[in-house]
């Protein structure tokens, strides 16, 4: 049986106080002050399914990333339509704004025949603090209108292939999402876990909704995929999104080695 997990890098930005991605070369160091951060939503192709882990910013970047996120699926043989399902660790922009985008005034779904998995009380709060005008409003009720949307919420397994299941820390109801292709596990955890550089560092980020529990889920994370050998895939990483923990020590952690996944 036929599997590929691999990311659709949309390219790497420096990212200040004003959240504005403002694309940079890979090699290039972010402005002071600011993060620097890639975009690589997942693509999962298995003999019957094509899926998405979150899906890039979509028409809120400074320049519309849907011409990119086109080209990555043309590039694995595959258009839009042949998405079957996309699934959102948490619904901040960055991650979601690639489900539909606005040309000349107005909206298409990027993936018309996918479907949406989210979660439920998330998207619920999303659309209590959203404008009553302006394009995130817009985009939120386009999707609910248009969207074969599925809301989940505690632990819920859509595919054989998939599971999902709340977790916080990011966003108050971040998912953790659990593929699981052959005897491969793949964890997709969000900004919980979203660079390499975060699994070997103990910190409380403001920008998270729980710092601390943040910081206690990336210490079980990186237990489990050291004791379950399996594969991170960290939505925000520069350097190689998809990685293993192939040794532990006390002084210096745990060694990090790039992965990449095919199984024919």
């Amino acid at each position: 049986m036929s599997f590929s997990l691999k990311p659709l890098h949309e390219g790497t930005y420096s990212v200040g106080l004003d959240k504005k991605f403002n694309q940079i070369d890979k090699d290039d160091s972010p402005a002071k002050g600011a993060l620097k951060l890639a975009l690589n939503p997942f693509l999962i192709q298995t003999p019957d399914r094509n899926m998405l882990i979150d899906c890039g910013l979509g028409t809120f970047g400074i320049e519309s990333h849907h011409p990119k996120m086109i080209a990555n699926l043309e590039n694995e043989g595959l258009s839009e339509r042949d998405i079957t399902d996309v699934f959102c660790s948490h619904l901040h922009y960055d991650h979601i704004g690639g489900l539909a985008h606005n040309t000349n005034g107005y909206w298409e779904l990027t993936f018309p025949d996918a479907t949406i998995w989210a979660s439920g009380k998330e998207w619920a709060k999303l659309q209590s603090i959203s404008d009553d005008e302006g394009p995130q409003t817009e985009f939120l009720d386009f999707i609910e209108a248009r969207a074969d949307l599925e809301l989940m919420d505690d632990e819920a397994s859509p595919n054989e292939y998939i599971s999902s299941k709340n977790m916080g820390g990011h966003t108050e109801f971040s998912r953790l999402t659990e593929v699981r292709l052959g005897d491969q596990l793949f964890l997709m955890a969000g900004d919980v876990l979203g660079t390499r550089g975060a699994i070997n560092r103990r910190y409380a980020a403001k920008y998270d909704f729980d710092g601390k529990k943040s910081m206690k889920l990336r210490e079980e994370l990186s237990r489990r995929v050291y004791d379950e050998k399996a594969i991170i895939l960290a939505y925000h990483d520069y350097t190689h999104p998809m990685f293993r923990l192939t040794d532990y020590s006390k002084d210096k952690g745990y060694t990090i080695t790039n992965a990449d996944f095919f199984n024919d």
